[in-house]
């Protein structure tokens, strides 16, 4: 015991209280918990159960000011944290934790919730929470589900004890050099980044051979590593140059090509290489792993967007149905975790126009709505995602605006095309026009169509 007027170790528990939003994927967990049910029927019985006093936050007469919270995440024998939903106070306590303490903090989570990928990396306990509103079945399935494990992760070291050498005392001289180096290339690379950025793609992609050539030998900074990859990315013009983004993750350490931005490019550089069955086999690994997002679930879509042109363009015409109904599922569902993802509802309307089902239309203008909405948003926002232009401009022929068509022609005019890059965006924005219904409206798209080929040098 380090603290308190009893002989008894108590534990305090760091986690969401009320009922909290999850982001669990449809289908794999509920929407919503009910914090407090958890804590009355799951947590606190468990903690009395092993010889605890359990403690937590919001159970206190008073509010627990930030030097009590301190206190406790000192002082206790024991700290459990549960990292179920994204919640910045338990991340930011369960920081706190682990710095000012070796050992007795234990990370809990529900099976199906995912964690923000730094924690990710650590040992969690997992539990069953097949519904938000905890009863006494449930509660005795978790405590039995927790009971045996809690007591062996009690002496897990934590990250920063593990990592810094004589930590909290004198850390070992080995390690402030190593950060150090570290800086000093990073300074250096991120001054080159700043550079290259303010080039129009044409003149980076000159640039990218001499970069590459400079911080090859320092690969093995993430941080530089997936830099490199996203100039390469930011860079592609061709299929050739898609095939650089893959032959440069092939080449990774194993180690950093597991990540999963790194294996999200190599998915999206397979698809335009005209391996989508791989590019998915990559994805959906990816998503049983580490979770669905957005961008993956986009990824996905795109993919069974290839599929469904080459089934098409083959005289396939069941096959190509079944692989755009794959698509719409899978742009659907990126669309529904993140509606500040352009992505996901851009490649929508036009799907659901050539399917032209009941309700697809409704279906296609609030796609539309959604990635302009996010779009603008982006842009107010002084986003760096090199696609926001192309679709802003793909939303106006879809909609379809000639007027706004006409505006952005006339933005891209002005600024550039290797600012818009909307070279990509040609294919899908030339099937768009058949579907305009009014002949005038289809005739100014056509001639801003026609135009933006000149620019594009097509």
């Amino acid at each position: 015991m380090n603290a308190g007027n009893s002989a008894q170790p108590f534990c305090f528990m760091v986690m969401p209280f009320g009922r909290k939003q999850t982001q669990a994927e449809p289908g794999k967990g509920p929407e919503e918990v009910d914090f407090n049910s958890l804590w009355d029927k799951a947590f606190f019985p468990l903690l009395a159960e092993l010889g605890y006093r359990p403690i937590r936050a919001d159970q206190e007469t008073g509010a627990l000011i930030i030097n009590q919270m301190f206190q406790r995440l000192y002082f206790s024998d024991l700290v459990l944290v549960d990292l179920s939903v994204p919640n910045g106070n338990v991340y930011y306590e369960m920081g706190v934790r682990h710095s000012v303490k070796e050992k007795e903090c234990v990370l809990l989570a529900a099976d199906w919730s995912r964690q923000l990928f730094d924690v990710a990396q650590m040992r969690t306990l997992r539990y069953p929470l097949p519904r938000g509103d905890v009863d006494d079945a449930m509660g005795q399935a978790i405590r039995d589900a927790l009971r045996p494990s809690i007591a062996k992760m009690r002496a897990t070291r934590s990250p920063v004890h593990e990592l810094l050498q004589g930590y909290p005392g004198k850390v070992h001289e080995s390690c402030a050099t190593g950060v150090r180096d570290q800086i000093d290339a990073l300074e250096a690379f991120q001054a080159d980044m700043r550079m290259l950025r303010s080039l129009p793609v044409s003149l980076r992609r000159g640039k990218v051979a001499e970069i590459r050539e400079k911080y090859g030998s320092q690969v093995g900074i993430p941080t530089i590593a997936t830099g490199l990859l996203r100039l390469i990315i930011s860079c592609v013009q061709t299929d050739g140059h898609w095939q650089e983004v893959l032959t440069y993750i092939d080449e990774l350490d194993p180690e950093l090509a597991k990540e999963p931005f790194v294996r999200e490019q190599r998915a999206l550089a397979l698809g335009k290489l005209n391996q989508p069955m791989e590019a998915i086999a990559e994805l959906k690994q990816l998503v049983a792993n580490d979770g669905a997002t957005s961008e993956r679930e986009g990824l996905l879509g795109g993919r069974y967007k290839e599929l469904m042109r080459a089934a098409f363009d083959a005289g396939k015409t069941t096959e190509g149905i079944h692989f755009r109904n794959l698509s719409i599922q899978h742009y659907e569902r990126g669309m529904q975790l993140d509606l500040n993802d352009f992505f996901p509802s851009s490649n929508l309307a036009r799907l659901y126009r050539a399917r032209n089902g009941k309700g697809d239309e409704s279906r296609a203008e609030t796609a539309l709505h959604v990635t302009s909405a996010a779009c603008q948003r982006a842009l107010s926002r002084g986003t760096e995602k090199q696609w926001v232009r192309p679709t802003l401009l793909g939303v106006a022929f879809d909609i379809p605006d000639a007027d706004m068509a006409e505006e952005l022609l006339e933005l891209v005019e002005t600024e550039g095309a290797d600012t818009w890059q909307f070279t990509s965006s040609l294919q899908s924005i030339t099937e768009s026009v058949p579907h305009v219904k009014d002949d005038a409206v289809r005739a100014r798209l056509a001639l801003v169509l026609d135009r933006l080929r000149v620019l594009a040098g097509q």
